[in-house]
């Protein structure tokens, strides 16, 4: 299926007939008949148009904890949307299907997006919103503000789960609309960036200091052997985020084969090893990617005492007062909204 392409937000002309596009960092000048590097924003005849506007190629129900936000809403569900295109080539991505190619397009609006949440919500009261996820949902803009704005309007939850390569004009334009994001930060290494992913890390960062101001943050960091697995690396990491808020939830991701990059999954021993690094600077320290006791569970930062059990991507128990304190210490849980358990 295709959809009507529509005009884009943030580009301007280059001359020639040529547009610049300001989405993202790439500022790709882009000719007629060409589009950017992220596939989905074609200079027709000397205007930028998106050519994913109303289309989606995922529409599910999916636990906060999947995306992961494990500081938002605990327990609670989020209807996860996502269309294709991505404005990184990742060797290792794990979703290269919707990001690298054209797959299935199902037509969608931001109003059926925000009428569906809305209608579930009432079903359900554990869904609490909507994640703009599974591809990049950077390359996705128009719509995800169109919809994220709507959402507002029906006090639903907005997630972005991003790879944080924004824009900073297009960041403040959509900042405002938005509880909560799961940022990718890649590896804490430019030449990484620049070898496997074909862009930069800083602004990466921007994005998660910026990103700070007005939302929740949480940040994935896919642990991949003989790669970005130094523990000065994961240690510099985890110093940078506590310099923002040691409250920032860091989850260390296990690495598993795919797309073009092979090698061996990440060794749960090199997982322990660095949450241990990684916690001696951040509150919470998660392991994902790997069901086993404890690696998704929320301790204390206090006294240590468990305070959210969680069993894969479920929420098992929570042990919070019914303020959302420690049980052991009295210590205040950050966190947005409510449990559900």
């Amino acid at each position: 299926m295709t959809g009507m392409p529509k005009k884009a937000m943030f580009w301007e002309e280059a001359g020639g007939g040529k547009v610049r596009c300001r989405l993202c960092p790439h500022g790709c000048i882009i000719s007629p008949g060409k589009t950017g590097i992220c596939r989905v924003r074609e200079n027709r005849d000397g205007t930028l148009y998106t050519l994913n506007y109303n289309l989606a190629t995922s529409l599910a129900l999916d636990p906060v904890e999947k995306k992961p936000l494990y500081h938002v809403h605990p327990g609670g569900y989020l209807l996860s949307v996502g269309t294709f295109g991505c404005n990184f080539a990742c060797e290792f991505c794990q979703n290269w299907h919707i990001s690298q190619e054209r797959p299935r397009l199902a037509a969608i609006s931001a109003d059926k997006l925000v009428n569906t949440a809305a209608i579930e919500r009432d079903r359900y009261p554990a869904v609490v919103g909507i994640a703009y996820t599974y591809n990049e949902p950077t390359v996705w803009m128009e719509f995800v503000l169109e919809a994220a704005q709507l959402a507002k309007e029906q006090g639903l939850v907005n997630a972005l789960v991003t790879n944080g390569y924004i824009s900073k004009e297009a960041l403040k334009e959509v900042l405002p609309f938005i509880d909560a994001l799961n940022i990718d930060v890649k590896a804490w290494d430019d030449e990484f960036y620049r070898r496997l992913i074909r862009g930069r890390l800083k602004p990466v960062l921007e994005t998660v200091e910026e990103s700070l101001k007005e939302a929740w943050v949480e940040v994935t960091y896919l642990v991949i052997p003989g790669e970005n697995d130094p523990e000065e690396e994961v240690g510099a990491l985890a110093r940078y985020l506590a310099s923002l808020s040691p409250s920032v939830p860091l989850h260390l991701s296990r690495y598993f084969p795919n797309y073009r990059m092979g090698g061996e999954p990440t060794p749960l021993a090199t997982l322990e090893r660095l949450r241990e690094v990684a916690g001696e600077h951040l509150h919470y320290v998660y392991i994902g990617n790997a069901a086993r006791p404890g690696y998704a569970d929320t301790s204390c930062p206090e006294c240590g005492s468990t305070l959210l059990r969680r069993d894969g991507l479920a929420l098992e128990r929570s042990f919070l007062t019914a303020d959302g304190h420690c049980p052991g210490c009295g210590r205040p849980l950050e966190m947005v909204g409510r449990v559900w358990a």
